[in-house]
């Protein structure tokens, strides 16, 4: 998956394929039913979920003309709706969203109080 979006990130011939048939574009990649559906919606959140890298994401939702906001709070409910980050950089380091980590902050504050 990374490397399909890579690819539609970098190449306009590749973009304007995607553009014409987003099924079509995505033969040739090793994609699972569920990774086709989030490319071809474009599903922001699902394909956070999945483990897409941020950086490479960014420009996806960009070529979609997401508007920034938008693309953060599709993350957001990306993690509300499908759970914590499956695969990638982001599973690895346990990244739960952004309200999972506030609520452990604020009860980590919680405790150093009644210290």
């Amino acid at each position: 998956m990374q490397k399909f979006l890579f690819e539609l990130n970098r190449n306009a011939d590749f973009q304007s394929r995607y553009l014409s048939d987003r099924r079509d574009a995505m033969n040739g990649f090793d994609l699972s039913d569920e990774e086709r559906h989030a490319l071809a919606e474009p599903d922001i959140g699902l394909l956070f979920h999945l483990g897409v890298n941020g950086q490479i994401l960014m420009h996806f939702a960009a070529f979609h003309e997401i508007e920034w906001q938008d693309y953060l709070q599709q993350m957001r409910d990306g993690i509300a709706a499908h759970g914590p980050v499956r695969e990638g950089v982001y599973a690895v380091t346990g990244y739960e969203g952004v309200d999972a980590h506030s609520s452990r902050l604020s009860k980590t504050s919680d405790a150093e109080k009644g210290s």
